[in-house]
């Protein structure tokens, strides 16, 4: 029985040995393959991993390491500059200027609109047309500023309307007033008399206000202070065509200082001695006289009288620092101490246009075409089909006035500047 017992006992042995191999194999077969592959192959996900960790850091490293660029986000409409097929209008080949093409970078510009409260729903417009034909690409701030606080609506409004920064600042009021030199009884004399006469805004003393701020004092504006470039954008204006490209861009690369769209002539019993006071000022200071400047577009007789012409402002983009410069300062500020923005009529029209013919390179001004704008009672439409066709403009060509020979300047321009006029005109 002794026998017996331990032969029985090592056949328990075995038959556990093999009930535990059993469990092994029949645990393997119920494990899934995809388990068995992470086991196999663990060791080199792990050190996968840890590579894709490593590496992410770096990108993340290298990002923050890099200096902040503003992006440009796209909008609806998209720029052809860079296409093979794309034109350029006659007259920017003539002044000899390039299209940028969008580089994602974002200059240092605003729009810039002087209005009211009541203004609002002219402006809304405005506003439309410039965000549609331009900034729904760039995004570009958009500075308001008004005499008077803007109220709640015009803020909710106009915000909603604009794809950059919407900013609103009140004008200060020594900006904003009759200065203190001014004989208030002289002045309400001579603007009464000026009314009686129909000359335009003759009377206003509101009007007045208006140029002399636009004149001297709207870049000074705290809101203004952290832009290069500015673009002057009323209450009332139409932009029939794409632009094409980063029209502030476009001034930096090709170093102009101010641009235009219309050239008109001006009312000659507004500013009587306008022209005088500015012969007074550069004799005073002929240093602010630039050597190439542009004296045949504003003088048909090297300056001993002004023949009227002027850049005309409700179209109007160029750089912030020419106003800020000591020529242009010391310029309004003679102007301004002399009276004539008060006792005559002076518009900020033939002061900006002077300032610019006189202390600029002349190329530094240019002339904008392709763009399509209206002012009452003015329009621009660009003249070359295809221009008009691939910057889908909406304006009637016969409705141009650009070339027009009297009244209108623009031919003047092209003379003065030596630069070649489109075909046909």
């Amino acid at each position: 029985m002794h026998k017996e017992g331990q032969a029985s006992s090592a056949d328990n042995n075995t038959i556990n040995i093999q009930r535990a191999i059993m469990s092994v194999h029949h645990k393997k077969k119920l494990m899934p393959k995809s388990a068995l592959l992470i086991r196999k192959y663990q060791k080199g996900i792990r050190s996968s991993f840890i590579g894709l960790i490593i590496v992410l850091s770096f990108l993340f490293f290298m990002s923050g390491s890099r200096s902040p660029e503003v992006p440009i986000a796209q909008g609806t409409s998209v720029s052809r500059v860079a296409s093979k097929d794309y034109l350029m209008p006659f007259t920017d080949k003539s002044q000899g200027v390039i299209h940028p093409v969008d580089d994602g970078k974002k200059e240092k510009g605003v729009m810039v609109t002087l209005a009211r409260n009541s203004d609002l729903w002219n402006l809304v417009k405005s506003i439309r047309h410039v965000e549609d034909r331009f900034n729904n690409r760039y995004h570009y701030d958009w500075v308001f500023l008004n005499d008077q606080p803007f109220s709640d609506e015009f803020k909710r409004v106009t915000s909603a309307l604009v794809s950059g920064k919407a900013k609103y600042g009140t004008i200060p009021k020594d900006h904003w007033s009759i200065p203190s030199w001014i004989d208030t009884e002289k002045f309400d004399e001579k603007r009464l008399a000026m009314g009686k006469l129909d000359i335009p805004y003759g009377s206003s003393v509101p009007y007045r206000h208006m140029c002399r701020f636009q004149s001297g004092f709207i870049w000074r504006h705290p809101l203004l202070e952290e832009y290069e470039w500015f673009w002057r954008v009323d209450t009332d204006i139409t932009l029939f065509c794409d632009i094409q490209y980063d029209i502030f861009k476009f001034l930096k690369v090709n170093n102009k200082k101010y641009g235009f769209i219309l050239s008109v002539s001006e009312y000659e019993r507004t500013i009587p001695t306008l022209w005088e006071t500015t012969k007074k000022f550069i004799k005073k200071n002929p240093k602010f006289l630039h050597k190439n400047n542009l004296m045949k577009f504003i003088s048909n007789d090297d300056g001993d009288t002004y023949n009227m012409c002027h850049f005309w402002t409700n179209f109007e983009i160029g750089s912030l620092d020419f106003f800020r410069s000591d020529a242009y300062r010391e310029y309004f500020d003679y102007l301004d101490s002399s009276g004539g923005f008060f006792y005559e009529r002076w518009g900020d029209a033939p002061v900006h246009s002077i300032a610019a013919s006189l202390f600029l390179d002349k190329s530094e001004i240019h002339f904008f075409d392709g763009l399509g704008f209206h002012h009452p009672d003015f329009t621009s439409c660009p003249i070359e089909q295809k221009i008009r066709l691939q910057n889908k403009c909406i304006c009637e060509p016969s409705k141009d006035v650009t070339w027009t020979p009297d009244y209108f300047c623009t031919r003047k321009y092209f003379s003065a500047g030596n630069y070649k006029l489109p075909p046909g005109i």
